[in-house]
């Protein structure tokens, strides 16, 4: 019932706000909420009040005790949602497949693949020397084990 409710508040408020989508959401024993959102142009500290204050000012603690927790999906974390890869074509992921990993630049992310393009030197097929080659992968979504953004410095 609880937990019935506080999704439907949470649903409610996201659909205010377009630009915002849900990345995890878990209730625990003790009715701890925790909620981590993720946006189209990042997330701002009022963003999370915002769902925060959606879900919280609709509840009564008097009814049901309750914490709760609304954070931005972390810059290590893996992406888990198709608006995601959108999100940061032209950065550099490492993407694992149950075939290894590809490390590249995303360039494309479609509803039903993404495209990673790196280089690569190999050796010349004619003479010495070695030359720069320029890969690319398809990957399906289905097929990622997990993705994640490389963070330069």
């Amino acid at each position: 019932m609880f937990k019935t409710k506080v999704e439907n508040l949470l649903e409610t408020a996201l659909k205010e706000r377009l630009d915002l989508f849900l990345i995890d959401f878990s209730i625990n024993n003790e009715n701890h909420i925790k909620v981590v959102i993720d946006g189209d142009k990042g997330v701002l500290v009022e963003d999370c009040m915002f769902i925060s204050r959606a879900i919280e000012h609709n509840l009564d603690r008097e009814e049901t005790d309750f914490s709760i927790e609304v954070m931005s999906a972390g810059a290590t974390t893996p992406l888990v949602h198709k608006r995601q890869y959108t999100k940061n074509l032209n950065r550099t992921l490492e993407v694992k497949t149950s075939l290894g990993k590809n490390q590249g630049i995303l360039t494309k992310a479609t509803n039903n693949n993404i495209t990673l393009e790196w280089k690569v030197r190999e050796p010349k097929p004619i003479g010495k020397g070695k030359i720069t080659i320029k890969k690319e992968a398809i990957i399906a979504y289905q097929d990622i084990v997990e993705a994640k953004i490389m963070i330069k410095f």
